[in-house]
């Protein structure tokens, strides 16, 4: 799993980002005594790190320059201190994106996941998921299930990747329209719908009638119950 360094002295927003970051697949390390922050850097080995301006003892612009020292590991900035000079000079620092706070939780990730996909180029491709009976593999956009195979678009293979990640737990519509938008041009609601009815029907050709689960004004899931037998 993917490990995120989270270098942040409110620990309510540090607590949030890593259960939201946990959600997707991303573990999170949470940075606590900050008069050693490389030493818990060079403990966790993190393959991107959130770097708040305002910290105790050296600001984040010094542990930037020190992390920079060792290694081109992604940094972003996330900082309520987001005038222009700020910007620029944590880029300037070695920094590789800043999110200003306060921020939204769903645009913060989907800014991550685009940082590290940018920086380790990761292989999808032998990242097979299983769910009950069923068997996504993104390099193939395929679904298996009982001997059978569905053909996914790219849009529907993402909604799946998506679901299978969370086993079972609701993904909201928002955070599944921020994910699909990284990929695509523009994505709404209705176009997740009309994708949604789509991928339901293939399902339902194979014997997954209600392998999705819709709850109203939260989202979709995997339905635990289906493809067990």
């Amino acid at each position: 799993m993917v490990k995120v360094l989270i270098v942040e002295d409110d620990l309510t927003i540090a607590g949030v980002l890593q259960k939201e970051l946990l959600k997707w697949n991303l573990e999170a390390a949470v940075v606590e005594d900050f008069n050693h922050v490389m030493e818990v850097f060079a403990s966790e080995e993190p393959q991107l790190v959130l770097l708040d301006i305002s910290l105790p003892a050296f600001n984040g612009y010094y542990w930037c320059q020190e992390i920079r020292k060792v290694s081109q590991v992604p940094i972003i900035f996330i900082s309520s201190r987001s005038e222009n000079m700020d910007i620029v000079m944590g880029i300037q620092m070695g920094a590789d994106d800043f999110i200003p706070k306060p921020f939204d939780l769903t645009v913060a990730v989907a800014k991550i996941q685009a940082l590290l996909r940018r920086t380790y180029d990761f292989n999808e491709s032998d990242n097979y998921q299983n769910f009950n009976r069923t068997v996504l593999k993104p390099g193939e956009s395929k679904l298996y299930y009982a001997e059978q195979e569905v053909d996914l678009t790219r849009t529907e293979l993402k909604i799946l990747e998506q679901l299978f990640m969370r086993k079972g737990e609701y993904v909201m519509r928002e955070d599944l329209m921020v994910k699909l938008w990284e990929d695509e041009s523009f994505i709404d609601d209705n176009t997740l719908a009309v994708n949604m009815a789509r991928l339901r029907k293939k399902l339902f050709g194979v014997g997954l009638p209600d392998f999705i689960l819709t709850k109203k004004g939260i989202g979709y899931a995997l339905n635990k119950d289906s493809a067990n037998g």
